[in-house]
């Protein structure tokens, strides 16, 4: 069976990465769910994709240069504020399975410390990231992590990528998933879970090449 991964939450019913999103993802029966992380300024961890506020908020500002405190202040959607990881572990323990998206500089440390007191179990959680620089050092910091690198190039280097630092994953661009992508690199032992399919021909084309999970913002659709 193809897990249903929400991604941001489901972003295509209710504003992404805010806890009405995610909260959402459950409710449609997502397997997963998927967010982003930043570091702010006053040294949190939260939940949102860009490195700037203006598109997913009423704000502008580098979130790298924001307090929380003025992060909170802002409106993120529908009157949502912008979560932190630790609010959304806490809202989701025990729910759905989670993907953490490393987005920012300096997020390994602090993501992992949070995560370590969470509760949460290695099999609940999978952290992802487009730099693969990142995931080297979570690897460092936990060796049982569930880790996957993202490509929006080239999957195959991101699967000789992920069996270097024994990955659980590898999350494609889903115009990259091909058959011979696919049995190659469950060959390899990886699960294969592209982004972000939303159009019911490409998401019945990822059930087709057998890839074993869909990151799409209409988890509903899958």
């Amino acid at each position: 069976m193809v897990l249903r991964i929400g991604h941001r939450g489901a972003a295509g019913h209710e504003p992404e990465n805010t806890l009405l999103s995610l909260n959402k993802a459950v409710e449609l029966g997502c397997d997963m769910t998927e967010i982003d992380v930043h570091v702010c300024a006053s040294g949190e961890v939260v939940v949102i994709h860009d490195e700037e506020v203006y598109r997913t908020t009423n704000g502008t500002g580098f979130v790298s240069q924001m307090s929380l405190d003025a992060l909170k202040a802002l409106d993120a959607g529908k009157g949502e504020s912008i979560p932190t990881l630790e609010e959304v572990l806490s809202a989701l323990k025990g729910r759905i399975q989670l993907n953490i998206e490393l987005k920012g500089e300096g997020t390994p440390v602090p993501v992992h410390k949070i995560v370590e007191n969470s509760g949460w179990s290695p099999d609940e959680l999978v952290l992802t990231s487009f730099n693969w620089n990142l995931l080297d050092e979570y690897r460092e910091l936990d060796p049982e992590a569930r880790l996957g690198p993202l490509a929006h190039v080239n999957a195959f280097h991101a699967a000789r990528y992920a069996s270097k630092i024994d990955a659980y994953c590898v999350n494609p661009l889903h115009h990259l998933c091909r058959k011979t992508f696919v049995t190659k690199t469950h060959k390899k032992g990886l699960k294969i879970f592209p982004w972000t399919v939303n159009e019911p021909d490409d998401i019945e084309k990822m059930k087709d090449v057998g890839v074993d999970g869909i990151i799409s913002d209409f988890p509903d659709l899958i």
